[in-house]
C-alpha cells in the first residue's frame, strides 16, 4: 500500500510556525514515498474549537501550498463510526464502562500521591476473571475505559528518536469515551488513522507518551500501527522556549512580514533536517531529498536572521512572475492599484536586490503606485539647497527634450547633464530621487525614472522646484 500521512491540527489557534513545519514534514514523506497527504481538523475540543482558527489552518494551508490530496476530515462529523467502534470494543471486552465519580477519582488519585506513587487509575470498575463488580450506582453516566495490557511493552520504533520502550504496567486504562457519549482525543486519532489509512504519523514529540497507549489500542481493534516519528520541539536562537520575540508567530503573519510561502517553506524545512551543506531547494528538491532518518532528534533553533536571509535569496533568484501575486498582495493591503504604475516584474527586477522581504520592497515602491505625500524632510534640506535647485531645473528641461524614455538613454542624459555641468553625479542624482521619490534612497537613478515613466516624472520635478522655493523665501 502506498504512503498516506496526515496533519492533524486542533483548531484552538492559528497555524503556527510549528505546526506549519510538522505540516511540511508530513507533506514531504508522503510525496516522496509516492503517496498521498490528508489534513485533519481534530475538533472533538468543542470548548476550544472555533471557526476562526479553522479558516486560519485552511488559509494557512492554502498559502504555503500544502495541499490535501482527500476532502479535509472533521472529527465533529465522525462521531457516529467512534460510538460504532466504542460498541465493538465492549462488546468484545476490550473496553469497558466505569462508573467512577469525580470525587472518588480525586481521592484515590490524593492517596496515591501521600504514599508517593504514580497518580493512575487503579482499575476498580475493570472486569477481571474471579472479580465481582459491585451493582452501577443509580444517576452515574459512566465513561468507557480501554482495558490496556498489563503484562508486557510496547516497543515503538520511532523513526527519528529510535525505539523507545514503554511498560505496559506503566500505562492505566484510559478512558475513551466521557460520561456525556463524547470520545476522546486518543481514542478518535486512532480509528481516523485506521480508517484512513495512515501509513505513517509524523508529529510533535508532545505525543510521545501517547503513542503506546494508541498502538495498544490499534492492536486491540486488529489494525497494524502505522510508523511513528516524533519531531523534537523549536527552540529560540538562545535556547529559550520559542515565543512570538522569536519568531512563533501564526504563519500568516509571515505573509504580512513579507515572505515568500517557498521561502518559508524552506526554512522551516532546514530546521531539523539537512541535506549536505546545501541550504536552498526548490519544493521538488524538498520532496526528492527529504528522509525522515535525517532529522535531528536534538531541538532545533528558530533564527529570524537566517529566515529573512533564505526569503532575500529568494527573491533574487526565483521567476519574478512568481512573486508577482504576492507583491500585489502587499501593494492592495497598503491601499495601492497595482494597475496606476510600472510593471510588476520590473519593479521586482529594479527592488530585489536591496529588499530582503516584499513588504519591504512595497513600502519602497510605494512612490510608484501614488502621488508623493511629501519629502523627508532630512533629505530635503540636505538636497534641496541652491546647487540642488539648479540641478533640478536643468534636469527638468533636459528629460522634457528626450525621445525616448528608457533606462540607457536616461542614463546617458543625467551623467551628461552632470558632466556638462562639472558637477559630481551625486549631486544631480540625490536632488532628483528626493524630487520624485520623496527621499534620497531608491533603486538605480536611470531605472527609477524609467520606471516612474516621463509625465509622472516631469510632474514631479516641477513640483519639487516649487515647493523648495517657497520654502526657501518663506
Amino acid at each position: 500500500m502506498s504512503a498516506v500521512t496526515r496533519f492533524a491540527p486542533s483548531p484552538t489557534g492559528f497555524l503556527h510556525i510549528g505546526g506549519a513545519r510538522t505540516a511540511l514534514f508530513s507533506y514531504l514523506v508522503a510525496k516522496n514515498l509516492g503517496g498521498k497527504f490528508l489534513l485533519r481538523i481534530e475538533d472533538t475540543d468543542r470548548e476550544r474549537s472555533t471557526q476562526e482558527a479553522v479558516d486560519a489552518i485552511f488559509e494557512g494551508m492554502e498559502w504555503l501550498g500544502l495541499k490535501s490530496d482527500f476532502d479535509s476530515v472533521y472529527q465533529t462529523q465522525r462521531f457516529d463510526r467512534y460510538k460504532e467502534v466504542i460498541a465493538q470494543m465492549l462488546a468484545a471486552g476490550t473496553a469497558y464502562y466505569c462508573y467512577a465519580t469525580r470525587e472518588e477519582l480525586d481521592a484515590m488519585r490524593a492517596e496515591q500521591m501521600a504514599r508517593k506513587e504514580k497518580p493512575r487509575y487503579d482499575g476498580r470498575w475493570r472486569p477481571e476473571a474471579g472479580k465481582t463488580l459491585p451493582e452501577p450506582p443509580a444517576g452515574v453516566p459512566p465513561v468507557v475505559r480501554f482495558r490496556n495490557p498489563v503484562e508486557g511493552e510496547v516497543v515503538l520504533d520511532d523513526l527519528i528518536k529510535g525505539p523507545i520502550v514503554f511498560a505496559n504496567t506503566e500505562l492505566d486504562d484510559l478512558i475513551i469515551a466521557r460520561a456525556d457519549g463524547v470520545p476522546t482525543y486518543n481514542f478518535c486519532v486512532v480509528v481516523d488513522d485506521w480508517d484512513m489509512g495512515i501509513t505513517h504519523v509524523i508529529r510533535g514529540d508532545d505525543h510521545v507518551n501517547n503513542t503506546p497507549r494508541q498502538i495498544n489500542i490499534l492492536k486491540a481493534l486488529g489494525a497494524e500501527p502505522p510508523a511513528y516519528a516524533h519531531v523534537s520541539m523549536i527552540l529560540g536562537a538562545d535556547g529559550a522556549k520559542l515565543s512570538k520575540r522569536h519568531g512563533a508567530l501564526g504563519v500568516m503573519e509571515y505573509r504580512a512580514m513579507g515572505f515568500l510561502p517557498e521561502a518559508l517553506l524552506n526554512y522551516l524545512v532546514r530546521l531539523g533536517w539537512s541535506h549536505g551543506d546545501q541550504e536552498l531547494f526548490t519544493r521538488q528538491e524538498m520532496i526528492e531529498k527529504f528522509d525522515l532518518s535525517k532529522v535531528s532528534s536534538s531541538a532545533a533553533r528558530f533564527d529570524m536572521e537566517k529566515a529573512y536571509w533564505v526569503n532575500h535569496q529568494y527573491l533574487k533568484s526565483v521567476d519574478p512572475e512568481v512573486v508577482v501575486p504576492e507583491f500585489e498582495w502587499h501593494l492592495r493591503r497598503m491601499g495601492l492599484d497595482p494597475a496606476n504604475g510600472p510593471s510588476l516584474v520590473d519593479v521586482i527586477l529594479s527592488q530585489r536586490e536591496r529588499c530582503r522581504t516584499l513588504l519591504e520592497m512595497a513600502e519602497k515602491s510605494h512612490f510608484l503606485y501614488a502621488d508623493l505625500s511629501g519629502y523627508n524632510e532630512k533629505d530635503a534640506a540636505k538636497h534641496f539647497n541652491a546647487d540642488g535647485l539648479h540641478a533640478l531645473a536643468g534636469l527638468y528641461k533636459t528629460l522634457k527634450a528626450l525621445g525616448t524614455w528608457d533606462a540607457p538613454t536616461l542614463h546617458a542624459a543625467v551623467n551628461g547633464f552632470a558632466e556638462a555641468e562639472k558637477l559630481g553625479l551625486g549631486k544631480v542624482a540625490q536632488p532628483l530621487r528626493v524630487a520624485i521619490v520623496g527621499m534620497a534612497v531608491s533603486p538605480p537613478i536611470d531605472q527609477t525614472l524609467a520606471l516612474l515613466g516621463r509625465e509622472r516624472t516631469l510632474a514631479r520635478l516641477d513640483a519639487a522646484v516649487a515647493w523648495a522655493r517657497s520654502r526657501a523665501s518663506a
